[in-house]
Order: C-alpha cells, then sequence, then structure tokens
C-alpha cells in the first residue's frame, strides 16, 4: 500500500466513523429559544416537550398562569406583555410539574424551587440596568464556623476599591429572604449593579456589601421555616457576630464601628436584619427591612433592647427604614408593628410600593435605601 491509498483509507476510516458517531447520537429536535423579547417588550416564551399534554408559564408580572400552544414539532409557545421593564421570575408548569426554563442560563437561586429569570430592559436604563459605568467586584469567599463549618459569602467591593490600598469603606450586610441563598442578591437582587450605576451618578457612598448564606445549616434544617424562626436567628447570631463580621473586618479595608455598619435583609432575612440592627446598637446605626417577615405575637421579644429605652434607641439610629408592597402579605403584621412603635415613639422612615413579596420591590428598596446609607 503506497502513502496516498493509505491516506485516503484513513480519511475514509475517518468519515466512517465519525458519521457513526452523530448518527449514533440522539436527535436534538427543533431549535428552540426563550424567552425571546420583542421590540415592543412583549415576550415569547417556549418549551420542547412533544409528549406533554398541557403547559403553562406562570411569570411574576401577570397574575396567574398563561397556557402554551404546541406546534408540529413539539414546541410549546405563548406570547405576553407587553411587559413592564424589570427583572422577573418566571418558570413552566409541564402536566402539572414546576421546572425552569432549559434554554435560559438566568436561573434564580433558590433552595425551594427553580425559577428562571427574563430581563426586559425597555428604552431607558434602569437602575439595575448594566451600564457603561465604572464595576465593583463580586468575590465568593468561605469562611469557617465551629458550630456550622464551612459558609460562603459573596462580597461586593466598589469601583476602586483595589486602586488605593489606604481608602477604608463602609459595610453594608445584606440578608437574603427565607429559601433564597448567598447568590440571590446578585443574581436577581442585582445589588452591585445598583450600587455601580448609583455610586457612578454620586448618589450612594462607595461601600462594600457583605451577602452571607443565611440558613444556620446544618444545625437548623433547611425545612424549618423562616429565617426570622427562633431557632435559626440564635444560631445565626452565632454565626454572624462570631465570624462573619471578624472574617470580613480581617480581610476587607473597613471602617469598623458602628456608625460605618448598616444592616438590610427581605423577607425571612429582613425579620433578621431589625433583630440584629435594634438588639445591637454597638454594632449598627442604620437598619432596614425590606418586607421583613414578622409575626405580631413576636413583637415584643424581637425588639426587646429597642423597646427598653427608646430614647436611646432614637438616639442611636440614623436610619431605621421599612419598606413594603400593599399587596404584600406581610404587610398586615408590619402595619401592626408600626403601630407599636408608634406607642413606643420609636421613629422611623416608612415607604409603601405597589406590588407584592417580590425582587422587583427588593430592587426598588435598595436602590433607596443606597441613596440614604453613611451620609
Amino acid at each position: 500500500m503506497n502513502k496516498r491509498t493509505s491516506i485516503v483509507s484513513f480519511s475514509v476510516l475517518m468519515l466512517i466513523c465519525l458519521t457513526g458517531f452523530v448518527c449514533g447520537q440522539p436527535g436534538w429536535g427543533p431549535v428552540v429559544n426563550s424567552p425571546e423579547i420583542k421590540p415592543d417588550n412583549t415576550v415569547i416564551f417556549r418549551y420542547l416537550a412533544p409528549d406533554a399534554k398541557k403547559v403553562f408559564v406562570d411569570a411574576q408580572f401577570q397574575k396567574g398562569r398563561a397556557l402554551m400552544m404546541k406546534d408540529s414539532s413539539g414546541v410549546w409557545s405563548v406570547t405576553l406583555g407587553p411587559v413592564k421593564p424589570d427583572m422577573y421570575p418566571y418558570h413552566f408548569i409541564v402536566d402539572g410539574v414546576h421546572v425552569a426554563d432549559p434554554r435560559n442560563s438566568a436561573i434564580f437561586p433558590n433552595e425551594g424551587f427553580r425559577n428562571s429569570i427574563v430581563e426586559i430592559t425597555g428604552e431607558t436604563p434602569l437602575v439595575h440596568t448594566i451600564q457603561n459605568v465604572p464595576h465593583g467586584t463580586l468575590s465568593y469567599r468561605y469562611y469557617q464556623s465551629p458550630e456550622l463549618g464551612t459558609r460562603p459569602v459573596v462580597i461586593y467591593t466598589p469601583p476602586g476599591y483595589d486602586n488605593d490600598k489606604n481608602i477604608k469603606y463602609p459595610v453594608l450586610y445584606l440578608l437574603h429572604g427565607t429559601t433564597d441563598t448567598e447568590e440571590t442578591w446578585s443574581k436577581v437582587g442585582r445589588a452591585n449593579i445598583i450600587l455601580d450605576n448609583l455610586i457612578h451618578q454620586g448618589k450612594a457612598v462607595p461601600m462594600i456589601i457583605v451577602m452571607p448564606y443565611g440558613r444556620a445549616w446544618p444545625v437548623i434544617s433547611k425545612h424549618s421555616g423562616s429565617l426570622r424562626n427562633w431557632e435559626n436567628l440564635q444560631e445565626f447570631k452565632k454565626d454572624f457576630f462570631n465570624n462573619l463580621v471578624p472574617f470580613v473586618e480581617k480581610n476587607y479595608r473597613t471602617i469598623a464601628d458602628n456608625d460605618h455598619r448598616a444592616i438590610a435583609g427581605f423577607s425571612g432575612g429582613g425579620g433578621t436584619s431589625l433583630y440584629f440592627g435594634l438588639n445591637n446598637p454597638d454594632m449598627f446605626r442604620w437598619v432596614c427591612g425590606f418586607a421583613p417577615g414578622m409575626r405580631v405575637d413576636e413583637i415584643d421579644r424581637n425588639n426587646a433592647a429597642a423597646f427598653e429605652y427608646p430614647a436611646k434607641t432614637n438616639e442611636n439610629l440614623k436610619l431605621f427604614w421599612i419598606g413594603v408592597g400593599e399587596e404584600d402579605f406581610t404587610y398586615r403584621a408590619i402595619k401592626e408593628y408600626f403601630k407599636v412603635l408608634d406607642e413606643k415613639g420609636i421613629k422611623y422612615e416608612s415607604f409603601i410600593s405597589g406590588g407584592g413579596h417580590t425582587w422587583m420591590n427588593c430592587k426598588l428598596y435598595l436602590s433607596i435605601i443606597a441613596q440614604k446609607l453613611f451620609k
């Protein structure tokens, strides 16, 4: 066999092998683009499921789920909107099973459900829209807890943090909701992008944001309910004050006093932020709750230190702020909380928005308080 024959034979053999490999693979099916956002802010959702009997999409920009229709290739689709520009969670319901969109890499970090995220930007950039401005840095870090083991935390440092090693910064501790994770405030709440934009506009003070994991697991079960339940509060309190804060202040250039520490949180994390902030005046002078989870019968217990000396509480706090939506299920208890605060003479700022218990409202609340902190 000459050299030319060998090359031809090898090429034929490779072609046969490659053909067999390709033919042996399962069919990829039709190309599915989902979600597809149109110029008029309508959104097309698609899901490939040839054998499914019924498929819905459930998106937080509308009330109720929408029935999708199947075409001849087995792709279910529906067009919704036009949609008000924002970021929205959504999922499909396929024959009764809730699933995230397999064609969308933007996933809502959560331990209780699997949602995807769709972002409608519109013509005018929103406060959480990624813009051509200097950006800070998100770092995925780990610290140690004797009781809870290795703990994850996401930390934002503002633009310019690495340029001047002599500058120290105030710190906002930002807590997530009950079934969320340490990634939810950056991936869904866009905390880093909001601060990038506000700092660039001169509306917010450059600050470090610390976004820890709020479940005291494995000591507290992941199925134990709200983060603000008493057992989780006690375990997470030990971790927060004994391990997390020292880790941050050792590894980052912080201004380590209560004038330059703030705490805020959403839902169960909002209840935790009030409990930690109001009962530890030596640590925090800026305390904020975003639709904070609370029960009326726990108000006195969870605010014991703040309620004991109301005048001293008012003197200590530079900002005590609570935001909640009129349709939020926490609003009923929060209105009772406002009454108690009024009776005690404790000063606070409230912001009542539209909407319910959503991360759309969280982004709004963060954009408001970020412009008030450390001023």
